[in-house]
């Protein structure tokens, strides 16, 4: 009988030695309590709507210099054509810069979201590695996008195993 408890005790211990520990938050609901982050949303939506307003104003300039153009265009001569062509594809690719200044992949907004957002998340994320490191957890998931994994354990990340098995080295 004493064998069976202690074989059992064992058997505890050893699993729970082996147990890891996940955890999960959602990163919508924690930033939607920081009042910082919801004044930057809003200040990006501001200037979004603001930058749009100035392009859709030039669009509508491009359309004007094209709807004059159509109905000048039996009183011009084939050079005043071509120069009034010239002028409305000009304006065409301005305001197309214009919009891929503020909306691009690299544009202002991308920036400006880089320099008030992220210092945000940073934040949120540190809390949360420092959460999942002080509670020993192996995994911390995000339900907001879905089960997202936002921290692992190092020391159970496999990656450099498998590229080793794969005849390559870190």
């Amino acid at each position: 009988m004493k064998k069976i408890l202690f074989g059992l005790i064992f058997v505890f211990i050893a699993t729970a030695n082996y147990a890891q520990r996940y955890a999960y938050v959602d990163t919508d609901y924690i930033l939607s309590n920081i009042p910082a982050f919801k004044a930057a949303q809003d200040k990006l939506n501001q200037l979004s709507v603001d930058w749009q307003k100035e392009i859709e104003a030039e669009y509508a300039i491009v359309d004007k210099m094209y709807k004059d153009y159509q109905s000048e265009k039996v009183l011009l001569t084939k050079d005043m054509i071509k120069q009034r062509e010239a002028e409305i594809a000009a304006k065409d690719r301005s305001v197309k810069d214009l919009q891929k200044r503020f909306f691009g992949p690299e544009g202002e907004l991308f920036q400006k979201r880089q320099e008030l957002i992220k210092p945000i998340q940073d934040e949120v994320y540190t809390v949360i590695k420092d959460i999942a490191e002080s509670g020993n957890y192996a995994i911390i998931f995000d339900t907001a996008a879905g089960a997202t994994i936002l921290f692992t354990d190092p020391k159970y990340d496999k990656s450099d195993e498998v590229l080793e098995k794969l005849g390559y080295k870190n």
